[in-house]
């Protein structure tokens, strides 16, 4: 009786061995099969552009069809927020970006996600400048020019700008930061439904200034239908040599940049994760996606984890204290 308890109780722990190796064996053969990742913007837009990039060369890299997800709305909470639902088990990932994981946690206190809790982050993937842009026709030929007049005429000048969006802040921060002894710059905002509408009114002249992304900007401006007076990034923009950071003109610390990354649900396997992380460094530091990125005027940033959570929690910082400063609600 003994022999036959004993042969029974080794046979179990083998199974039960067998298992809880089994998780393991998963980890080890990830992916296997495809991986979906989220995109909370529309097709066609360049966070989508990004996203399919990257999902590219993650699929060359670990040799599994890695496929975009567009879920859109909300300024891209609705697919963060749909992100969060998922499997912690590395075959969905989320686009995580200024919008949806700073942003928003400044216009709403109550946001049903934590991005800071609810994602374990892997790596940025880009990060540029907004650029600011005047109508040809404005008499300004320098940042520094159109300061002065709006610091001598306060409520004269106006701009354009779509709630929330990158160039939103970057005009909130600079109106904060960009006045004479502790005063605000008191510039009048002019609310657009979209950029593209936007974009109509400043080619047309309709309105005198406002940012915009910087590879988005760069066509009109070579066209000589806008005149670009600063960038938002701490360093020179290599598609913009000539035209100075916001910094360097007098406002000193001033960054304000539009960014992504990739990120996982909470509870993915540490394995797994470090998988992902280190094919997202290759994929990111290669020649082809370095020359493909600075072609339209994007930065790689440093890759990793470490970096990335750093970051975002820099960036929810910084635009919550402008959001509250400004008073700006959700819409």
């Amino acid at each position: 009786m003994t022999t036959r308890r004993t042969l029974l109780a080794a046979a179990t722990a083998t199974v039960a061995g067998s298992l809880g190796a089994l998780p393991a064996f998963g980890q080890a053969d990830y992916p296997n099969k495809p991986v979906k990742i989220i995109c909370p913007f529309p097709a066609g837009g360049t966070s989508d552009v990004l996203a399919r990039m990257v999902a590219a060369g993650l699929s060359k890299e670990l040799g599994q069809q890695f496929v975009v997800d567009n879920i859109g709305g909300a300024g891209g909470t609705i697919g963060t927020l749909k992100a969060t639902q998922a499997a912690p088990d590395g075959y969905t990932l989320i686009q995580t970006g200024v919008g949806q994981n700073a942003v928003a946690h400044g216009l709403d206190p109550k946001l049903a996600y934590d991005s800071m809790r609810d994602f374990v982050h892997l790596s940025q993937v880009h990060s540029g400048p907004n650029v600011l842009v005047v109508h040809p026709d404005q008499p300004f030929k320098t940042f520094q020019e159109l300061i002065a007049y709006i610091r001598k005429n306060p409520g004269k000048m106006n701009y354009g700008y779509t709630h929330a969006a990158s160039g939103h802040m970057a005009m909130e921060l600079l109106k904060q930061v960009g006045g004479e002894k502790g005063q605000p710059l008191f510039i009048v905002g002019i609310p657009y439904r979209g950029g593209g509408p936007m974009m109509q009114d400043i080619l047309g002249g309709q309105i005198p200034m406002m940012f915009i992304n910087q590879d988005v900007a760069l066509p009109h401006i070579k066209a000589g239908k806008l005149r670009a007076l600063a960038v938002t990034s701490k360093e020179r923009n290599p598609l913009y040599p000539d035209t100075p950071t916001i910094a360097e003109t007098g406002v000193k610390g001033y960054e304000a940049l539009s960014w992504s990354g990739m990120s996982a649900i909470k509870g993915t396997p540490q394995p797994i994760v470090d998988k992902l992380e280190a094919a997202l460094k290759k994929v990111m530091t290669s020649p082809e996606i370095k020359q493909r990125m600075e072609s339209v005027g994007f930065v790689i940033p440093p890759q990793g984890h470490e970096h990335y959570n750093k970051f975002i929690k820099g960036e929810i910082d910084l635009w919550t204290r402008v959001i509250r400063t400004a008073g700006i609600k959700t819409q």
